[in-house]
């Protein structure tokens, strides 16, 4: 009997693309030696992520977006379509890429550099597989001030502005510290909640916004909060 087993806790499965058999190797062989995590496929580019998670059931998907036939960000358009859709851990080169604010638009659920140490991949991945973020505040604010001055600025702008206005009270304090990077366990301490009914704020703003994640809501607070 396994250690996971014993505790009763589910084995975190992990389908990695890469376009590179070296990443794709070390990732293998690092998240190998992982309690709880099990890599369960690989894939050298986007299109053929959706037949590899046809044969690998997936929970957390790191995908790289740079790929020859079909990058991560179209890959993970057609991952987050699928009906319960794996979290999608990005994998980047450079975390100043400008693909990488689309990619979190989209529905990622964070992203890693390629070179971010192995204990922080392993802690990465167990955070997005129980529906946590992956995405420091401030990491989040310099990826979007890149985009500062862009055409898309301003009607992001104000479209967030009107979404969050349409949340109650508490659901505006529970999206503010999830963009400040807060956990469920934090916010519910901080704002005297139970964990459960944190959860059940988030699940029901997710809803109510048509957003995916957590990551989603902290870039919605974001826009809205620049001028």
């Amino acid at each position: 009997m396994t250690g996971d087993q014993a505790t009763g806790a589910a084995t975190i499965r992990v389908l990695i693309v890469d376009d590179d058999p070296l990443v794709r190797a070390g990732l293998t062989m690092m998240l190998g030696g992982a309690s709880g995590i099990d890599v369960v496929g690989e894939a050298a580019d986007g299109s053929e992520v959706l037949g590899a998670l046809d044969r690998h059931r997936a929970d957390v998907v790191l995908m790289d977006l740079r790929m020859p036939k079909l990058d991560g960000i179209a890959a993970m358009e057609l991952v987050r379509r699928q009906p319960q859709a794996p979290a999608v851990l990005v994998l980047t080169t450079f975390d100043t890429d400008d693909q990488v604010l689309r990619a979190l638009r989209l529905g990622a659920a964070g992203f890693l550099v390629k070179d971010t140490p192995p204990a922080e991949i392993v802690r990465a991945i167990e955070l997005v597989a129980a529906g946590e973020s992956m995405l420091s505040p401030t990491v989040t604010r310099r990826l979007i001030d890149r985009l500062a001055g862009d055409a898309e600025a301003s009607r992001r702008h104000t479209e967030a502005s009107k979404l969050l206005s349409d949340l109650s009270p508490r659901d505006r304090d529970i999206a503010g510290a999830i963009a400040q990077g807060k956990s469920n366990a934090a916010i519910a301490a901080e704002l005297h909640l139970s964990v459960a009914t944190v959860k059940s704020h988030v699940s029901a703003m997710l809803a109510k916004l048509l957003l995916d994640n957590r990551v989603q809501i902290a870039l919605l607070v974001q826009d809205a909060d620049r001028a």
